[in-house]
């Protein structure tokens, strides 16, 4: 059974109706007391990283979080909830994360772009492999998910699992240990996307 974090941010629909697409049981949990007893855990998200971990220490579910990644079960962060998973944020200020990878989340630099890009980052890009993963389990080395986001982590080069070009080469994926992470929505990706979802249930 999959425990999708609930904490008052993003669509938590979008993530149960992939999850039943590939087979998998989930429940939307908002207890923190309750999330132990789930196998695997979802953190979704959209919206602003402050305001998100505010959400989280509200009812002590930040903590939730950080005690379900101890235990080693396997816990995925999207969007947003890949974001949460740094030391910290600097979007509208500077906030603290849950620290679960080192790293820390920073805007798009424009000053960078080679040519011309909008931000918000939004649409289908690639995301194109770094190292091997359970989750990338029967996917090509480059393939095809979509994005909305403004920010992007900046992570040490053992945690990178994939990148990602837009303007510039940023991270797009991540793992630590049973830790994962993805900028893009595997939700919203269609196969490749629901391949990702299969393979965190079925081979983490």
């Amino acid at each position: 059974m999959v425990a999708i974090i609930d904490y008052n941010m993003g669509n938590l629909a979008s993530v149960q109706n992939a999850l039943a697409k590939v087979g998998s049981a989930s429940r939307i949990v908002s207890d923190p007391d309750a999330l132990k007893n789930y196998d695997r855990a979802i953190l979704p998200g959209v919206g602003a990283f402050g305001d998100a971990m505010a959400h989280l220490r509200q009812n002590g579910m930040d903590e939730a979080v950080r005690t379900f990644a101890a235990s080693g079960k396997p816990m995925l962060g999207i969007c947003l909830g890949m974001q949460l998973l740094f030391q910290k944020s600097r979007e509208f200020g500077e906030h603290e994360g849950l620290g679960l990878i080192p790293g820390e989340v920073v805007p798009f630099d424009e000053k960078k772009f080679q040519t011309p890009h909008k931000v918000p980052h939004m649409g289908w890009n690639e995301l194109f492999v770094q190292k091997e993963s359970p989750l990338f389990h029967w996917l090509p080395e480059a393939f095809y998910l979509y994005f909305v986001h403004s920010y992007h982590a900046v992570t040490a080069e053992p945690y990178i699992l994939g990148r990602t070009w837009y303007g510039y080469e940023f991270t797009s994926a991540v793992q630590k240990e049973n830790i994962y992470g993805f900028q893009p929505h595997p939700e919203k990706s269609h196969d490749q996307g629901l391949r990702i979802l299969r393979n965190f249930i079925e081979r983490t």
